[in-house]
């Protein structure tokens, strides 16, 4: 017989304070909907797509627009997932973590996590109120960018193709060169 035993961000939050994940290494582990989800090592791929878009991020923001936080972990409701980046409400997060409230923009890339990443996740923060969720999908080279949460799911879905252009709600001065993104180059 198996049992299984949820947790929740608090007994998370307890847990991570008392070291309770630190013979693990450095294995990344997020909580969704009462479960710990170890995340395997990103690849060199991912690595790329993700440096791309923090150096994009850093480009476009001042501190007055945006705090950036490179796969950082926050408050979602009763879960702690640690997404790939954040643009957060302009201010320092030094005694507690950002929650749903601070995000401006979230961004996932998604080279192998493509459906836990649209559906699963996509619920997740639509029910947490993110305002904006881009997940960056690296082998059909597309973005889907979900904005107007009902509560329970996003209500507009868009796909961005290269070459065209895309740029955050919150700050559409930072346009994103999806060719350059994806390296498309025009025919």
């Amino acid at each position: 017989m198996s049992v299984v035993s949820k947790i929740t961000g608090a007994e998370f939050d307890s847990m991570v304070e008392r070291g309770a994940f630190d013979a693990i290494g450095p294995r990344k582990i997020e909580l969704i909907r009462g479960k710990l989800r170890f995340m395997n090592p990103a690849g060199p791929i991912h690595d790329d797509y993700l440096a791309y878009l923090t150096r994009w991020s850093t480009d476009n923001t001042t501190a007055n627009d945006a705090s950036i936080r490179v796969q950082c972990g926050f408050v979602c409701d009763d879960n702690r997932p640690e997404p790939d980046l954040l643009w957060l409400k302009p201010r320092r997060y030094g005694q507690l973590r950002p929650t749903s409230a601070d995000v401006l923009l979230l961004i996932e890339v998604s080279d192998s996590s493509l459906a836990a990443d649209l559906q699963e996740k996509a619920d997740l923060y639509a029910e947490s109120g993110i305002a904006e969720y881009w997940v960056v999908d690296v082998p059909a080279s597309r973005i889907h960018v979900m904005t107007q949460s009902d509560g329970k799911h996003y209500r507009n879905i868009e796909i961005v193709v290269p070459p065209n252009p895309l740029a955050p709600k919150c700050r559409h001065a930072a346009i994103l060169n999806t060719a350059e993104l994806f390296e498309v180059t025009a025919e």
